[in-house]
Parts: structure tokens; sequence; C-alpha cells
């Protein structure tokens, strides 16, 4: 995902740009151990931190586990997150990975896991732990073949991040069970008042990609969430199905009603953080860490809550949540058991825990009212519930889908595009 890192390379936060091609040299990576040697008790482990609370995150796994493994090395690398998917991705492919490294679950993305898989460069467990432990509901992200080859930092809810306080302070009344209606109503009263309800990055694929995605967790997987299996047995089409053209259609009717700031069909990511900062937008499209991470930034003056994209009237709107954002390992490593138990300890109560004191994400397993972090109550009954849908995206066959996604939403809010063209395109990138 990229937006996710999909932040959205590392995880795609909301000002991440996208992923660009380029070569890179990554340290301490290995080759295959030598049979019947013992293991180096040294492993590196690679991310692309985009700023110090993510490298904080991830450096504390390693830590952490060092300190439970007295005379282990997790030897920490920090990548450039503008081209660590492309450059991972030509590591491992060639073999050269490193021996740990952040990867996205499923198949979507340059450096999902289950590809990597399918071609024996990652590296499998079969142990029934770890197995049990993955959340049910996603398990396709790491397990092919009865072997798990990745594990989870962490799940995300995927919707608005959103400034409550500022939006009462002008008139705005939006929470997690409002309908499009009620926003097309509200952005009306805040550009009345020299706002806008979102900002959006009008010309950033990742951006746009992102919500038409989690409009598409009500419209389409809400009432089927067996939709991409249809989709890849050929017994459905994007063009096909009446809740694709609904969410972009309901963009567009945001866009025609001044949801978004100006200018926001050309914008950058640089837009939705000029805008945010100066508090002329209520609220941005990204994933549930981002809250955390600008509230963190602010030294507590700036309270901000996770809400749904919400569907349209008659429609119920359905939370998009994953925990796609995860660690796999090369199957090239000199040191297979103590990868191995690295990710088993990033899996565990203690890794989870660790990370999510950093990312501000939900640590696996934890979803009950008493263990979400503030900002997520006003969602914690789509939680608790289960009215959730996962991120459409991560098992798509490629990469194409999604971006022609992303980029078609751009054509539609300049007129270029139809959402019937956008669809069909994505049809066809299907294959």
């Amino acid at each position: 995902m990229t937006q996710h890192r999909r932040s959205r390379a590392s995880r795609v936060t909301l000002f991440t740009a996208p992923l660009v091609a380029g070569a890179l040299v990554l340290a301490g990576c290995s080759g295959g151990s030598a049979a019947g040697g013992p293991e180096p008790q040294t492993i590196s482990f690679a991310f692309g931190a985009t700023n110090d609370q993510d490298k904080a995150a991830y450096t504390a796994l390693a830590t952490g586990f060092e300190k439970a493994n007295k005379g282990v090395k997790v030897t920490t690398l920090n990548l450039p997150s503008e081209s660590y998917a492309s450059a991972l991705a030509t590591r491992v492919q060639g073999g050269n990975a490193p021996d740990t490294f952040y990867a996205e679950g499923g198949t979507g993305q340059a450096h999902s896991i289950i590809p990597w898989a399918k071609s024996g460069l990652a590296l499998g467990i079969s142990d029934k732990s770890v197995l049990d432990a993955l959340p049910s509901s996603q398990k396709e992200l790491w397990v092919y073949n009865g072997k798990a080859y990745g594990v989870p930092l962490g799940t995300q809810a995927y919707g608005a991040i959103f400034n409550d306080e500022l939006a009462k302070s002008i008139g705005v009344n939006l929470t997690a069970s409002s309908t499009l209606d009620d926003v097309l109503s509200a952005c009306t009263v805040a550009r009345q008042n020299g706002k806008a309800v979102y900002a959006l990055a009008g010309s950033q694929a990742p951006n746009t990609s992102f919500l038409a995605l989690t409009l598409a967790a009500s419209t389409v997987y809400g009432s089927d969430k067996d939709w991409n299996a249809k989709r890849a047995a050929g017994k459905t089409t994007f063009a096909g199905t009446a809740g694709w053209a609904t969410a972009l259609e309901s963009i567009k009717k945001m866009y025609d009603a001044g949801c978004f700031q100006d200018g926001a069909a050309s914008a950058g990511f640089d837009a939705i953080t000029n805008n945010a900062s100066s508090g002329k937008v209520l609220g941005f499209f990204a994933p549930s860490g981002a809250a955390k991470e600008i509230m963190d930034a602010a030294g507590g003056h700036v309270k901000l809550e996770i809400l749904p994209v919400p569907a349209p009237s008659g429609t119920k709107t359905y939370l998009a949540v994953s925990a796609d954002q995860s660690v796999a390992a090369s199957a090239k490593t000199k040191s297979p058991k103590l990868a191995t138990s690295f990710m088993k300890y990033i899996l565990s109560p203690e890794g989870q825990s660790n990370y999510a004191a950093s990312t501000g994400s939900i640590p696996i397993g934890a979803t009950s009212s008493t263990t979400l972090l503030p900002q997520y109550q006003s969602v914690k009954d789509y939680i608790t519930s289960g009215d959730v849908r996962g991120y459409p995206s991560l098992d798509w066959p490629n990469p194409k889908v999604y971006n022609d996604l992303g980029s078609g939403v751009q054509g539609i809010l300049t007129g270029q595009m139809t959402a019937k063209q956008v669809l069909q395109q994505m049809d066809s990138d299907w294959g």
C-alpha cells in the first residue's frame, strides 16, 4: 500500500510521497547459512522510517528482543523511505535481502510478502503458535501453503483523522454515525467559516486511492466481504459492481460540494500538511497512527480522533482496518532460527505493546474499549462489534490496479475521466 505505510515503504504515512524506483545498497545482508554450522547471533532489520517516531518504534522492537535474548544483536538499517519498496524488492528478488525487513502483507504492493513466499524468497514459519496468533480474518496476508511468511506489527484503522474541537468551534458536528449526506451539509458550513472539512492530496495516488478504498469498504465490501475472491475467480468486475461506481461518484460529490481545500485536484502531500497545521481543514485521510504522530508533535495541544469515511445514506458504514504492516525474513538468511525468534517476539504481547506505544497502532488482539487509545474511542463500537472490513487492495494481484485507481480519482475530479472509465481500466489491469 503505499499511503499506508502504507505509512501506508516504512508505514506509508499521510505525508509520504509516492515511492520511486532507485538503486539502494542495503548493508547487513546475508547469504545462505553453512550446512550444520552454528547460526550467527546477529541479524539485520531493515525499515524506512519517515520520522523519529517511526525510527523509535522499530528500534524498540530490536532492543526489546535483545534484552529478552542475551548475546543476540539486531542491527537496524533505516533506509530512505522514498525508494524503500522498489529497492527492497530488487534485493529480495536478487537473493541478498536483509535478514529481516519491513514489508506489506498480501499481494498488492511492490514489497508484498506473498509473491516472495510463492517464489521461495521469504522465510516460512510453520510454528503453530505463530499461525494461531495471526488475525483470523486476514491470514491470507501472511500465510501460504500452511506457513507464515510474515507477522503483523499491529492493527491500524483507515479513515479520517479529525479535529473534533476545531469542527465544533465553527458549528460542524460529524461523528462515527454520520452519513455522507451529513458530510456534504457540513462542507457548506465549513466553507462559510473559511475552512474545508477535509484535506486531499489529489495529485497523489496513495491519498486518492486511500479515500476511494475506505469508501468501498462500505459500498462494496460491506455487503460482500468476499468481493476480491469473486473478482479473482472472474465472477464479478469493478465496472459491473454498483458499489464501486458509488464510491467514486461519492468522491466527486464531495469535491463539488467544496469538501476539500481549494486546488485539491492538483495538490500534493504538502497541501495536507500546510492546511492541517494552519487549521484550515478539519480532517484528512490517513492511517490511524498519524493521529498520535501529530498529537505528539503538538505537545498535547491538539486532540484528534479517528472517524470512518461515511457511506451514502441507505448504505451501512464500515470502518476499514488492517494489520498489513508487517515484518518478514529472507529465505537466504544465515540465521533462520534467530530471524524466526525475532518475528515471534514482534507478534508477542510485549512486542506488540512496544510498537504500539510509539506508533499509536492497536496491538493484535487488543480490541476492547479499555485497551484502545483515546483517539479510537470514537470508533470503539465498530471495532468491538466487528463492523469492520479489511483494506481492500491488499490481495489485489498487482500494484497497477491500485495506482490506476488513484490516478483515476484525480481524473474524475478534473473531469478527464468518468467513474466507468476508471473501473474499466482497473478491470484491464487485473488481467
